[in-house]
C-alpha cells in the first residue's frame, strides 16, 4: 500500500494531534456539572453506586469514543489517497496532444472543431481507470501543458476547458518531442493526437524521434473544407506624400470549385473600397490599391462569400494593418543662406524646419535631421542624422580628395532608398571634390573621377555626404534635387523601413520600444493586459492572436504608447480539408482504446463512503441514547 496524496509521515502527525484532541474532548464530556437540588444527599450515594457498578454504561461511552476515532481514521486515510503498491507503475501514462492551430477554429462541425476536440478529450478523461495517468497539452506554434501527469479528473477536466484555438500554425515536431520527454521512463506510454490533420509535413516532424515502444492513436476532427482566405496584407505610405498610401491584398481560394467573394477595405473603421472577385479553383489573386487617401492609422480587410454565404473558417477572413504614424520630423538647417534648399524643404508639410547661421550652432532642442550646408562643426547631442552638402576640408565625416571639374554621376546605387525615383545620368557639376570613404562606408554615387555621394555612420550617428555644392551644378534645376533631400530625411527618421505594417502570428515579435526600459504593458486584441520584457530597445512577445495591439512603456517623463498589428497569413492553416488517417512510425493510427467510462477503483472514494456510514451510525446511536 502506498499513499499518492499526503505522505504517511504527515498523516501520522495529523492523526496524533487530532486523536489527542478527540480523547481530550471525550474525557471532558464525562465530567458532569454538579447542580444542587433539594434532598440531593439522599440520592447522591445511590447514583454513585449505580454508576460505578454499571458496566454497560462504561461500554456505551467507550463505543462512542471508538466511533469517533474510526471516523477520524477514515478521513485521514482518504486524504492520503491510498493505492495498491505498483498501481502508479502498472497503469497507463497518456499524453494527449490537442491541435490548437487556426484551422481548429473552423465551424464545419458544431460548435467548432476545437469544441468537438474538447468533447472527445473529456470522454478520454472519464474513461481513465484508477491507475491511469494523463497529461493534456495544447500544440500550436508552441506546446503548452495544461495539466500535470495525473489521474485526478478534478485537474484534467479544467485543463480540457482551458483549450483554445490560436491564430498560428502547428509545430508538430515540437509537440512529439515534448510528449516523448514527458513519457520518458514511465510504463505503458501512450500518445493520443487530437487534430484535423493540419500538422504540416508529418514525415519530417517524426524524423529523428524514437516512437518505438509508444502506443500511438489518433482522433480526427472536422468534415468540411470550404474556405476562402486573406493570405497577404500590407500597406505603405508614399514617402513624399504621407497623406496617401497603397495597399496589397492577396486572397486565396482553397477549394476545388470556383467561388465569388466580396473583399472590403476599411480605413480607420470606415469603408474605403468594396470589390467583388471571382476566384478559380485553388487560385491565389493579388490585388493592389494605389493612391488611396482618407485613413490615417488603421486598415482592415474583410472577406466574405458573395451572396451572404460564409465559409468554414472565419478566422482567416479578416486581416489588419497599421500605417506608419504621420509625425512631423524636426529638421535643423545650418547655412549662411540657400534658397534652393529652403524651397526643397517646403515640399513636405510634415517637416518642422529650423534654420540657423553657422555662428549660432548649436541651438537648443533636439532634432531628427541636421543639414550642414558647406560647413562641418562638431555635431551636438540631439542632432539626429547628418546631411552634408559640399563637405569642407576640415571637420567632415569623410575626407576630401583632389578637386575635380566638369563631372556627373557615372554610377549610382539604384536600389538605395536615398536615390528612390531618381535618374542621375544627366546631372552635371561644374566643380567639387572627390571623397575618400572609410572601409564601412557605402558609396551611393560616383563619377569616373571618384566617389561623390557617400553614406555611413560615425560615433553611432548616420550621415550622408555630397562632394559638391548643388548650386554649382544643374541638379537644383531638376526633380532629383528635392527628391534627394526628402529621401535622405525620410531615411533618417525611419519612416520607410519597408513599411512593415503587421507581424505574423506564431513568431517571436521584437517590437520597438524606448531604450532603458526593462518591461512594458501589452494590451491584446482580447483586451487582456500583459507585462512583457524589453531587451535592447525591443519588447519581446510570442504572438498567437491576430488583431491590433497596444504597447505602453513607462519612461522618466511620461508613458510612451505605440500600436501594431498582427495577422494570420498561413496558407497551410487556410487549407482546412480534414485528414481522417494519420501515419506515424510507419503505420496508420487508429482510435484510442481502453477508455471505458465506469466506476473508478480508487480507495479514497470508498473510505469517504465508509466515513459517511460511520457518521450515520454515530448520529443514530446518539439520538437513540445508545452511546450516552
Amino acid at each position: 500500500m502506498i499513499f499518492a496524496g499526503l505522505p504517511l509521515s504527515t498523516l501520522l502527525a495529523i492523526a496524533g494531534a487530532a486523536g489527542g484532541l478527540t480523547v481530550l474532548f471525550y474525557i471532558l464530556k464525562l465530567r458532569r456539572r454538579p447542580v444542587p437540588v433539594p434532598f440531593s444527599r439522599i440520592w447522591e450515594r445511590v447514583l454513585r453506586d449505580k454508576e460505578a457498578t454499571s458496566w454497560w454504561s462504561r461500554l456505551k461511552r467507550l463505543l462512542s469514543l471508538l466511533l469517533q476515532l474510526a471516523l477520524l481514521s477514515l478521513l485521514l486515510i482518504s486524504l492520503g489517497d491510498p493505492r495498491l503498491a505498483g498501481a502508479l507503475v502498472e497503469g497507463r501514462n497518456v499524453v494527449v496532444l490537442v491541435d490548437g492551430s487556426a484551422s481548429m477554429k473552423a465551424t464545419d462541425v458544431d460548435p467548432s472543431r476545437m469544441g468537438v476536440a474538447q468533447q472527445q478529450v473529456k470522454k478520454l478523461v472519464e474513461g481513465l481507470s484508477g491507475s491511469d495517468r494523463m497529461l493534456i497539452a495544447q500544440m500550436d506554434a508552441s506546446v503548452t501543458p495544461l495539466s500535470t501527469m495525473t489521474g485526478e479528473t478534478s485537474e484534467l477536466k479544467p485543463a480540457v476547458d482551458a483549450l483554445r484555438a490560436t491564430d498560428t500554425r502547428t509545430d508538430f515536431r515540437r509537440a512529439l518531442a515534448f510528449a516523448l520527454d514527458s513519457l520518458s521512463g514511465l510504463s505503458k506510454p501512450e500518445i493520443v493526437v487530437v487534430s484535423d490533420g493540419a500538422l504540416g509535413d508529418v514525415a519530417d516532424a517524426e524524423r529523428g524521434l524514437d516512437l518505438s515502444g509508444v502506443n500511438l492513436s489518433f482522433i480526427p476532427v472536422g468534415r468540411g473544407k470550404k474556405n476562402a482566405a486573406i493570405t497577404g496584407f500590407s500597406v505603405r505610405r508614399y514617402p513624399l506624400d504621407k497623406a496617401r498610401y497603397e495597399v496589397m491584398i492577396e486572397v486565396t481560394n482553397t477549394n476545388e470549385e470556383p467561388v465569388d467573394v466580396e473583399l472590403s477595405l476599411l480605413g480607420d473603421g470606415d469603408v474605403v473600397d468594396i470589390t467583388r472577385l471571382a476566384l478559380g479553383p485553388n487560385e491565389r489573386l493579388a490585388r493592389f490599391y494605389k493612391d488611396l487617401a482618407g485613413a490615417s492609422r488603421t486598415l482592415e480587410a474583410k472577406l466574405a462569400l458573395a451572396g451572404g454565404g460564409r465559409d468554414d473558417l472565419p478566422a482567416d477572413d479578416h486581416a489588419f494593418a497599421l500605417m506608419p504614424e504621420r509625425r512631423r520630423a524636426r529638421v535643423l538647417v545650418v547655412t549662411a543662406g540657400n534658397t534652393y534648399l529652403e524651397a526643397a524643404l517646403l515640399l513636405d508639410e510634415y517637416l518642422e524646419v529650423t534654420t540657423v547661421a553657422p555662428s549660432q550652432y548649436p541651438p537648443s532642442g533636439n532634432f531628427d535631421v541636421t543639414i550642414f550646408d558647406g560647413v562641418a562643426p562638431p555635431p551636438a547631442q540631439g542632432s539626429g542624422g547628418l546631411l552634408y552638402f559640399d563637405v569642407p576640408e576640415e571637420g567632415g565625416p569623410v575626407k576630401r580628395k583632389r578637386r575635380i571639374e566638369m563631372f556627373g554621376f557615372d554610377t549610382w546605387d539604384k536600389k538605395s532608398p536615398l536615390l528612390r525615383w531618381m535618374a542621375l545620368g544627366d546631372v552635371q557639376a561644374l566643380y567639387g571634390h572627390a571623397l575618400e570613404p572609410e572601409k564601412e562606408d557605402r558609396i551611393v554615387g560616383a563619377s569616373a573621377l571618384g566617389p561623390i555621394l557617400v553614406a555611413g555612420r560615425r560615433a553611432g550617428k548616420r550621415f550622408v555626404a555630397l562632394g559638391f555644392d548643388p548650386r554649382n551644378s544643374d541638379m537644383v534645376l531638376r526633380v532629383a534635387w528635392p527628391l534627394l533631400v526628402l529621401n535622405v530625411i525620410n531615411d533618417f527618421v525611419e519612416e520607410d523601413t519597408s513599411y512593415v505594417s503587421s507581424f505574423a502570428t506564431g513568431d517571436v515579435w521584437m517590437i520597438p520600444a524606448p531604450s532603458g526600459a526593462e518591461s512594458a504593458t501589452l494590451k491584446t486584441p482580447e483586451a487582456r493586459t500583459l507585462t512583457v520584457p524589453v531587451k535592447e530597445g525591443r519588447a519581446v512577445y510570442f504572438g498567437t492572436q491576430a488583431g491590433f495591439y497596444e504597447l505602453t512603456v513607462e519612461t522618466d517623463q511620461q508613458p510612451v504608447t505605440s500600436a501594431f498589428a498582427a495577422n494570420l497569413v498561413s496558407l497551410e492553416e487556410s487549407r482546412i480539408e480534414p485528414v481522417t488517417e494519420l501515419t506515424l512510425a510507419g503505420k496508420a493510427l487508429g482510435p484510442p482504446s481502453g477508455f471505458n467510462p465506469g466506476v473508478r477503483r480508487e480507495l479514497w472514494l470508498y473510505l469517504l463512503l465508509a466515513a459517511l456510514l460511520v457518521s450515520g451510525i454515530e448520529w443514530f446511536t446518539y439520538h437513540r441514547r445508545l452511546t450516552v
